[in-house]
Protein backbone atom coordinates (compact mmCIF):
# COMPACT_ATOMS: atom_id res chain seq x y z
CA UNK A 1 0.00 0.00 0.00
CA UNK A 2 1.33 3.46 -1.42
CA UNK A 3 0.22 6.68 0.87
CA UNK A 4 -0.77 9.46 -1.40
CA UNK A 5 -1.37 13.26 -0.15
CA UNK A 6 -3.96 15.25 -1.52
CA UNK A 7 -4.57 19.16 -0.94
CA UNK A 8 -8.35 20.59 0.14
CA UNK A 9 -9.23 23.75 0.43
CA UNK A 10 -12.36 25.84 2.06
CA UNK A 11 -12.53 29.25 0.57
CA UNK A 12 -14.77 31.67 2.18
CA UNK A 13 -16.09 34.94 1.38
CA UNK A 14 -19.47 36.79 1.84
CA UNK A 15 -22.15 38.04 -0.19
CA UNK A 16 -24.39 40.87 1.47
CA UNK A 17 -23.77 39.41 5.07
CA UNK A 18 -23.95 36.13 3.78
CA UNK A 19 -21.58 33.26 4.40
CA UNK A 20 -20.28 31.53 1.00
CA UNK A 21 -17.81 28.98 -0.12
CA UNK A 22 -15.97 28.66 -3.17
CA UNK A 23 -17.09 24.78 -4.78
CA UNK A 24 -16.14 22.82 -7.83
CA UNK A 25 -19.35 21.67 -9.70
CA UNK A 26 -19.52 18.24 -10.10
CA UNK A 27 -19.44 15.97 -13.20
CA UNK A 28 -20.45 12.27 -13.73
CA UNK A 29 -23.52 10.71 -13.37
CA UNK A 30 -23.77 11.64 -9.23
CA UNK A 31 -22.88 15.73 -10.58
CA UNK A 32 -21.92 16.66 -6.54
CA UNK A 33 -20.12 19.80 -5.86
CA UNK A 34 -16.96 19.44 -3.79
CA UNK A 35 -14.25 21.75 -2.81
CA UNK A 36 -10.96 22.96 -4.51
CA UNK A 37 -8.93 19.61 -4.39
CA UNK A 38 -5.86 18.22 -5.92
CA UNK A 39 -2.63 15.50 -5.30
CA UNK A 40 0.65 17.32 -3.81
CA UNK A 41 3.68 17.40 -6.18
CA UNK A 42 6.65 16.64 -3.95
CA UNK A 43 8.99 17.17 -7.01
CA UNK A 44 6.91 20.30 -8.16
CA UNK A 45 5.78 21.77 -5.20
CA UNK A 46 8.18 23.24 -2.38
CA UNK A 47 5.25 23.30 0.14
CA UNK A 48 1.81 22.17 0.58
CA UNK A 49 0.47 26.00 0.59
CA UNK A 50 2.35 26.48 -3.05
CA UNK A 51 0.99 23.05 -3.90
CA UNK A 52 -2.59 24.06 -2.65
CA UNK A 53 -2.57 27.90 -4.64
CA UNK A 54 -1.38 25.96 -7.93
CA UNK A 55 -4.73 22.97 -7.60
CA UNK A 56 -6.71 26.15 -6.59
CA UNK A 57 -5.79 28.76 -9.87
CA UNK A 58 -5.91 26.02 -12.19
CA UNK A 59 -9.31 24.85 -11.15
CA UNK A 60 -11.41 27.73 -9.94
CA UNK A 61 -9.14 30.88 -11.58
CA UNK A 62 -9.03 31.89 -7.63
CA UNK A 63 -6.13 33.28 -6.71
CA UNK A 64 -5.93 32.56 -2.86
CA UNK A 65 -4.96 34.77 -0.47
CA UNK A 66 -5.21 34.72 3.97
CA UNK A 67 -4.58 30.89 4.08
CA UNK A 68 -4.15 28.69 7.34
CA UNK A 69 -3.48 24.92 7.65
CA UNK A 70 -6.90 23.41 8.60
CA UNK A 71 -6.55 19.43 9.71
CA UNK A 72 -5.39 16.51 8.44
CA UNK A 73 -8.12 13.73 7.09
CA UNK A 74 -6.74 10.36 6.64
CA UNK A 75 -9.38 8.57 7.85
CA UNK A 76 -9.42 5.08 6.19
CA UNK A 77 -12.47 4.75 3.43
CA UNK A 78 -10.71 8.20 1.92
CA UNK A 79 -9.97 5.95 -0.81
CA UNK A 80 -13.36 5.41 -1.77
CA UNK A 81 -13.71 5.79 -5.44
CA UNK A 82 -15.31 9.12 -5.05
CA UNK A 83 -11.98 10.23 -3.27
CA UNK A 84 -9.59 8.74 -5.42
CA UNK A 85 -6.50 11.17 -7.42
CA UNK A 86 -5.83 10.79 -10.76
CA UNK A 87 -3.43 7.58 -11.14
CA UNK A 88 -3.78 5.79 -7.82
CA UNK A 89 -4.67 2.60 -7.75
CA UNK A 90 -7.30 0.74 -5.22
CA UNK A 91 -4.58 0.01 -2.79
CA UNK A 92 -3.69 3.35 -1.88
CA UNK A 93 -3.98 5.43 1.49
CA UNK A 94 -4.94 8.58 0.34
CA UNK A 95 -4.57 11.76 3.32
CA UNK A 96 -5.98 15.08 2.69
CA UNK A 97 -4.39 18.28 4.36
CA UNK A 98 -7.26 20.82 4.16
CA UNK A 99 -6.56 24.73 4.51
CA UNK A 100 -8.78 27.63 5.24
CA UNK A 101 -8.74 31.03 3.18
CA UNK A 102 -10.48 33.78 3.29
CA UNK A 103 -11.10 36.71 0.98
CA UNK A 104 -12.64 39.97 1.26
CA UNK A 105 -14.24 39.52 -2.45
CA UNK A 106 -16.35 37.03 -3.77
CA UNK A 107 -14.58 37.63 -7.38
CA UNK A 108 -16.82 36.70 -10.13
CA UNK A 109 -15.28 33.02 -11.39
CA UNK A 110 -14.78 32.85 -15.61
CA UNK A 111 -16.74 30.86 -17.20
CA UNK A 112 -13.57 28.75 -18.36
CA UNK A 113 -13.51 26.94 -15.17
CA UNK A 114 -16.39 24.35 -13.01
CA UNK A 115 -16.13 26.59 -9.89
CA UNK A 116 -19.44 28.71 -8.23
CA UNK A 117 -19.72 30.19 -5.14
CA UNK A 118 -22.33 27.96 -2.81
CA UNK A 119 -24.21 29.87 0.09
CA UNK A 120 -22.65 27.80 2.96
CA UNK A 121 -26.04 27.24 4.64
CA UNK A 122 -27.06 25.35 1.55
CA UNK A 123 -24.18 22.58 2.54
CA UNK A 124 -25.58 22.74 6.67
CA UNK A 125 -29.69 24.28 6.69
CA UNK A 126 -29.62 23.60 10.37
CA UNK A 127 -26.80 25.82 11.46
CA UNK A 128 -28.40 28.98 10.23
CA UNK A 129 -30.26 30.64 13.33
CA UNK A 130 -29.86 34.13 11.90
CA UNK A 131 -34.15 34.10 11.88
CA UNK A 132 -34.33 31.84 14.92
CA UNK A 133 -34.27 28.44 15.74
CA UNK A 134 -35.27 26.67 12.56
CA UNK A 135 -37.27 24.03 14.50
CA UNK A 136 -38.61 23.01 10.86
CA UNK A 137 -35.12 21.89 10.22
CA UNK A 138 -34.03 20.80 13.18
CA UNK A 139 -37.01 18.88 14.93
CA UNK A 140 -37.16 16.09 12.23
CA UNK A 141 -33.39 15.67 12.17
CA UNK A 142 -33.36 14.96 16.46
CA UNK A 143 -37.15 12.58 15.97
CA UNK A 144 -34.57 10.74 13.54
CA UNK A 145 -31.70 10.97 15.95
CA UNK A 146 -33.61 10.29 18.84
CA UNK A 147 -34.97 6.62 16.66
CA UNK A 148 -31.34 6.32 15.84
CA UNK A 149 -30.38 6.25 19.85
CA UNK A 150 -33.04 3.81 20.53
CA UNK A 151 -32.01 1.09 18.09
CA UNK A 152 -28.99 0.93 20.06
CA UNK A 153 -28.16 -2.42 21.65
CA UNK A 154 -28.19 -1.74 25.39
CA UNK A 155 -29.97 1.19 27.67
CA UNK A 156 -26.16 2.64 28.56
CA UNK A 157 -25.54 3.12 24.63
CA UNK A 158 -28.92 4.37 24.38
CA UNK A 159 -28.13 7.28 27.01
CA UNK A 160 -24.91 8.08 25.59
CA UNK A 161 -26.39 8.51 22.01
CA UNK A 162 -28.99 11.13 23.34
CA UNK A 163 -27.00 12.77 25.76
CA UNK A 164 -24.59 13.47 22.32
CA UNK A 165 -27.25 14.75 20.48
CA UNK A 166 -28.69 16.96 23.21
CA UNK A 167 -25.27 18.66 23.74
CA UNK A 168 -24.97 18.86 19.92
CA UNK A 169 -27.87 20.22 18.69
CA UNK A 170 -28.89 22.27 22.28
CA UNK A 171 -32.00 19.95 23.67
CA UNK A 172 -33.38 19.58 26.82
CA UNK A 173 -31.90 22.93 28.02
CA UNK A 174 -28.80 23.04 26.74
CA UNK A 175 -26.84 25.90 24.83
CA UNK A 176 -26.73 26.18 21.22
CA UNK A 177 -23.13 26.41 20.54
CA UNK A 178 -22.25 27.67 17.38
CA UNK A 179 -18.93 25.66 16.90
CA UNK A 180 -19.64 22.63 16.99
CA UNK A 181 -20.56 22.26 13.23
CA UNK A 182 -18.49 19.58 12.61
CA UNK A 183 -19.90 17.55 16.13
CA UNK A 184 -23.35 17.93 14.05
CA UNK A 185 -22.73 16.11 10.64
CA UNK A 186 -20.21 13.53 12.20
CA UNK A 187 -23.55 12.44 14.58
CA UNK A 188 -25.99 12.79 11.23
CA UNK A 189 -23.27 10.66 9.77
CA UNK A 190 -22.88 7.92 12.34
CA UNK A 191 -26.78 7.59 12.38
CA UNK A 192 -27.52 6.84 8.55
CA UNK A 193 -29.19 10.52 8.07
CA UNK A 194 -27.45 12.29 5.58
CA UNK A 195 -26.53 10.67 2.16
CA UNK A 196 -22.86 10.54 1.82
CA UNK A 197 -22.97 7.89 4.83
CA UNK A 198 -25.05 5.08 3.42
CA UNK A 199 -23.30 5.85 0.04
CA UNK A 200 -19.82 5.36 1.78
CA UNK A 201 -20.95 2.33 3.87
CA UNK A 202 -22.88 0.79 0.57
CA UNK A 203 -25.60 0.57 3.11
CA UNK A 204 -29.34 1.04 1.36
CA UNK A 205 -30.72 4.46 1.74
CA UNK A 206 -30.55 6.83 4.34
CA UNK A 207 -33.94 8.43 5.69
CA UNK A 208 -36.35 10.26 3.46
CA UNK A 209 -36.06 13.41 4.44
CA UNK A 210 -34.42 15.17 1.64
CA UNK A 211 -32.07 17.60 1.48
CA UNK A 212 -34.04 20.50 2.64
CA UNK A 213 -33.25 19.04 6.22
CA UNK A 214 -30.12 17.15 5.33
CA UNK A 215 -28.12 19.32 3.14
CA UNK A 216 -26.90 19.07 -0.49
CA UNK A 217 -24.20 16.59 -0.15
CA UNK A 218 -20.85 16.79 -1.54
CA UNK A 219 -18.57 14.29 -3.19
CA UNK A 220 -15.94 12.54 -1.06
CA UNK A 221 -15.47 13.74 2.64
CA UNK A 222 -16.15 16.94 1.35
CA UNK A 223 -18.52 17.97 3.56
CA UNK A 224 -16.80 16.54 6.45
CA UNK A 225 -13.80 19.02 5.30
CA UNK A 226 -16.27 21.93 5.09
CA UNK A 227 -17.71 21.23 8.49
CA UNK A 228 -13.97 21.64 10.15
CA UNK A 229 -13.46 24.76 8.35
CA UNK A 230 -16.91 26.09 9.27
CA UNK A 231 -16.60 25.32 13.10
CA UNK A 232 -13.15 27.06 12.86
CA UNK A 233 -14.45 30.19 11.31
CA UNK A 234 -16.91 30.49 13.77
CA UNK A 235 -14.65 29.49 16.77
CA UNK A 236 -11.36 31.71 15.85
CA UNK A 237 -13.19 35.04 15.17
CA UNK A 238 -13.70 34.82 19.02
CA UNK A 239 -10.22 35.19 19.36
CA UNK A 240 -8.62 36.66 16.81
CA UNK A 241 -9.58 39.43 14.58
CA UNK A 242 -9.38 36.91 11.30
CA UNK A 243 -13.02 38.59 10.05
CA UNK A 244 -11.31 41.70 8.73
CA UNK A 245 -9.81 39.37 6.27
CA UNK A 246 -13.65 38.91 4.73
CA UNK A 247 -14.10 42.87 5.07
CA UNK A 248 -12.94 45.40 2.11
CA UNK A 249 -10.47 48.17 3.19
CA UNK A 250 -13.25 50.06 4.51
CA UNK A 251 -16.25 49.06 5.66
CA UNK A 252 -19.52 49.98 7.41
CA UNK A 253 -20.46 48.62 11.20
CA UNK A 254 -23.48 46.99 9.82
CA UNK A 255 -21.22 45.31 7.28
CA UNK A 256 -19.08 44.18 9.86
CA UNK A 257 -22.15 43.11 12.17
CA UNK A 258 -23.88 41.64 9.44
CA UNK A 259 -20.46 39.40 8.33
CA UNK A 260 -19.90 38.63 11.95
CA UNK A 261 -23.64 37.14 12.46
CA UNK A 262 -23.59 34.90 8.73
CA UNK A 263 -20.33 33.47 9.93
CA UNK A 264 -22.25 32.52 13.30
CA UNK A 265 -25.59 32.26 11.78
CA UNK A 266 -26.86 34.15 15.03
CA UNK A 267 -27.77 37.60 15.13
CA UNK A 268 -26.24 40.23 17.73
CA UNK A 269 -26.74 42.71 19.90
CA UNK A 270 -26.15 46.03 17.70
CA UNK A 271 -25.63 48.45 20.49
CA UNK A 272 -23.48 46.05 22.49
CA UNK A 273 -21.65 44.66 19.62
CA UNK A 274 -19.76 48.85 18.75
CA UNK A 275 -19.42 49.04 22.39
CA UNK A 276 -17.41 46.12 22.04
CA UNK A 277 -15.33 47.76 19.20
CA UNK A 278 -14.76 50.74 20.59
CA UNK A 279 -13.18 48.96 23.32
CA UNK A 280 -11.29 46.87 21.44
CA UNK A 281 -9.87 49.77 19.37
CA UNK A 282 -9.77 47.04 16.23
CA UNK A 283 -11.56 50.03 14.22
CA UNK A 284 -11.02 53.62 13.34
CA UNK A 285 -13.14 55.59 11.52
CA UNK A 286 -12.02 57.22 8.18
CA UNK A 287 -14.37 60.20 7.34
CA UNK A 288 -16.03 58.88 4.37
CA UNK A 289 -19.61 58.41 4.35
CA UNK A 290 -21.47 54.92 2.42
CA UNK A 291 -24.50 57.17 1.08
CA UNK A 292 -26.26 53.86 -0.02
CA UNK A 293 -27.59 52.77 3.15
CA UNK A 294 -31.30 54.28 2.47
CA UNK A 295 -31.20 56.09 5.50
CA UNK A 296 -28.87 58.33 7.33
CA UNK A 297 -25.23 57.91 6.13
CA UNK A 298 -23.10 55.65 7.44
CA UNK A 299 -19.13 55.99 8.21
CA UNK A 300 -16.98 53.40 6.81
CA UNK A 301 -14.16 52.61 9.03
CA UNK A 302 -10.95 50.35 8.67
CA UNK A 303 -9.52 47.73 10.48
CA UNK A 304 -6.42 49.12 12.18
CA UNK A 305 -4.04 46.01 11.06
CA UNK A 306 -0.93 47.92 13.10
CA UNK A 307 -2.87 47.03 16.33
CA UNK A 308 -1.73 43.37 15.28
CA UNK A 309 1.81 44.64 16.43
CA UNK A 310 0.82 46.66 19.52
CA UNK A 311 -0.56 43.92 21.34
CA UNK A 312 -1.99 40.06 21.41
CA UNK A 313 -5.57 41.26 19.80
CA UNK A 314 -8.51 39.04 20.92
CA UNK A 315 -11.31 38.43 18.57
CA UNK A 316 -14.47 40.71 18.10
CA UNK A 317 -17.13 40.00 21.03
CA UNK A 318 -20.37 38.63 20.13
CA UNK A 319 -23.08 39.52 22.38
CA UNK A 320 -25.95 37.56 21.12
CA UNK A 321 -29.80 39.17 20.26
CA UNK A 322 -31.91 37.47 22.67
CA UNK A 323 -34.45 35.05 20.63
CA UNK A 324 -37.26 33.46 22.32
CA UNK A 325 -38.18 30.22 20.22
Amino acid sequence: MSLRVGLSAVIVATIEGTPHVLATRGTGPLGLDGLPFGPFDPEGHRTFEIGLRDWVSAQTGFELGYVEQLYTFGDRGRELPTARLDGDSPADRIISVGYLGLTPEATEIDGAFDAVWRDWYRYFPWEDHSDGRPDHIIAPLCEALKNWSECADNAAITHDRWTRVCLAFGLDDRAWIEERVLERYELLYEANIVPEAPRDRGEGQPTDLGERMTGTPMRSDHRRILATGMSRLRGKIKYRPVVFELMEDTFTLSALQETVEGILGVRLHKQNFRRSLEKSNFVEGTGEFETATGGRPAERFRFRREILNEKAALGVQTPRKSNKF
